[in-house]
């Protein structure tokens, strides 16, 4: 087996067994079932959106502008 098919298979152990915790919470009517993967996925789209405006503000501004070169010297030697 794969190192990615051996990563499958243990993502999917890890999401039925959450099912299954999940759904022993909700039928216990447990408010920590329904409140932990609530905070858990605001922290992690949180986390993303931080990481995404962390790599835009710390982008450097030139980048585009050395795009634009590198395309006129291709083109140069195309030419």
């Amino acid at each position: 087996m794969e190192r990615s098919q051996s990563v499958g298979s243990i993502l999917m152990a890890v999401s039925a067994l959450q099912m299954l915790v999940f759904t022993m919470g909700m039928l216990r009517r447990s408010y920590l079932a329904v409140a932990l993967p609530v905070l858990t996925a605001m922290a992690a789209v949180s986390g993303l959106i931080f990481w995404v405006g962390y790599t835009m503000m710390s982008m450097e501004p030139d980048l585009a502008d050395l795009e634009l070169e590198s395309e006129e010297d291709t083109e140069a030697a195309s030419a």
